[in-house]
């Protein structure tokens, strides 16, 4: 799954620079992630770091953004690719 971040948001500004895809971005009122970008930080870390440092804990997965965890490896290795 992707993550989704929760209108518990506190727009504390940790999350963004942690996401090495750029998937996090200031909505209109709370941060956002791109279901696109987002892979869990597989790829990357073996835990999402936007999970990590959130203050709030206003981070869970994604329920209408189901992946397993090849499905965020391939996403990973596509956008890798282009970058």
């Amino acid at each position: 799954m992707s993550l989704i971040i929760t209108d518990e948001c506190i727009n504390c500004d940790v999350c963004e620079p942690e996401c090495p895809n750029n998937a996090i971005s200031q909505g209109a009122e709370i941060y956002e992630i791109n279901p696109d970008l987002c892979t869990e930080c597989v790829g990357h870390y073996d835990e999402p770091q936007c999970q990590q440092v959130c203050p709030v804990d206003c981070i869970p997965h994604d329920p209408t953004h189901v992946e397993s965890k090849e499905m965020l490896m391939d996403k990973y290795l596509k956008i890798s690719a282009v970058a």
